[in-house]
């Protein structure tokens, strides 16, 4: 029997460590150490580095969907949550202090709702646009599934945590990005359609162990914002600045997509993102955003260094990526193995499967 492709996959496997943290954390989870072992974290520790990030993110995901082979009562240890919360200081302290403090959320959000004039050397979706390979674009995709497998996840802890305005817009948002109803228009499902189109594999993090610390700092401020009620107003922040630069992002990645012989499945979860993001910007801005500070004006400079921090580590993401893809390099800690042959039609006027579309290789020359 084949197995539907949108039926429930299976949890994702512990990822490899990368340090005596993610080490200790691993280890504990599989319950190969007592809890106990790591005490202060060394004052050496990198807040952004892959040794803190891995642990952070291995700890997040038990809120999520945890790992295969690992208890679900763990996700309440009191000594990992004790852990955890050292690690979450070390990162939150270390952004406080890179990302520069503002009082006026509009004024974060600004910068934002300007499109620049031409090509932008230090985005990646222009880069992906113009000169972006078809290898690229699949590593792309590896690193943002992180977050697009569980897209909308982190932002609905913060419904909760809301009211009137902000809660109805909020609602309305999250509602369009879990399908309106619809499972298979789920914007997780979307994505994994995208990668497997791509000839990725779609399992809900697969890819960790591939993924630098940059993209895994991108995916844990989520967490971070969402997981702690004190938080909600960076986490409103966070998901305008998501909201406010998705849709002409998205226009670049569809039509990038499309001049590498991308097929239909891949094109369209950004063709979605295009429409439905520029009406989310709109409903974020005026009635989660305006919303929230209509009840808790004091949460405007929470709002804005959500913004801020989103901006700050989407950058740091963005010198890596651009870095080795400049440089003929794969951006990932381990390259993927190369996409799979397209099927080739028996007769040009069959018609094409799902998700097939003839074109270049997407290699430039």
């Amino acid at each position: 029997m084949t197995r539907d492709s949108r039926e429930p996959r299976r949890r994702p496997t512990l990822p490899l460590p990368r340090g005596d943290i993610s080490h200790h954390v691993i280890d504990t989870l599989r319950g190969a150490t007592a809890t106990p072992g790591i005490g202060s974290l060394p004052r050496t520790t990198d807040p952004y580095g892959d040794d803190l990030q891995l642990a952070l993110y291995v700890l997040y995901e038990m809120h999520y969907q945890g790992f295969t082979g690992v208890r679900d009562d763990l996700e309440w240890d009191a000594d990992l949550l004790a852990l955890r919360g050292q690690l979450e200081a070390r990162f939150h302290h270390a952004l406080r202090a890179d990302v520069p403090s503002q009082a006026d959320a509009d004024a974060a959000l600004a910068p934002l709702l300007l499109e620049p004039v031409g090509h932008d050397e230090s985005s990646v979706t222009h880069f992906l646009q113009r000169d972006g390979t078809a290898e690229q674009l699949r590593e792309y995709a590896a690193l943002r599934s992180l977050y697009h497998l569980k897209e909308a996840d982190p932002h609905a802890w913060v419904i909760p945590r809301l009211r009137g305005r902000a809660k109805a817009g909020m609602v309305a948002v999250e509602f369009d990005e879990f399908g309106a109803g619809r499972p298979e228009n789920i914007h997780a499902q979307l994505f994994a359609d995208l990668m497997t189109d791509l000839g990725l594999e779609p399992g809900y993090g697969h890819y960790t162990d591939v993924a630098p610390a940059q993209a895994l700092a991108t995916v844990n401020v989520m967490s971070l914002f969402g997981l702690h009620r004190v938080l909600r107003g960076a986490l409103v922040g966070h998901f305008a600045a998501v909201e406010v630069t998705s849709s002409p992002g998205s226009r670049r990645l569809a039509a990038a997509l499309r001049r590498t012989g991308a097929g239909a499945a891949a094109t369209h979860f950004y063709d979605e993102h295009v429409e439905a993001d520029a009406v989310h910007e709109q409903v974020v801005r005026r009635e989660v955003v305006a919303g929230l500070l209509s009840d808790e004006p004091e949460l405007a400079p929470d709002v804005a260094h959500g913004v801020d921090a989103t901006v700050f580590l989407e950058e740091r993401l963005a010198r890596r990526l651009l870095g080795a893809w400049r440089n003929g390099l794969s951006a990932l800690r381990t390259p993927l193995d190369p996409a799979p042959a397209r099927p080739t039609p028996r007769h040009t006027t069959a018609s094409a499967p799902r998700g097939w579309a003839p074109g270049p290789a997407g290699r430039n020359s």
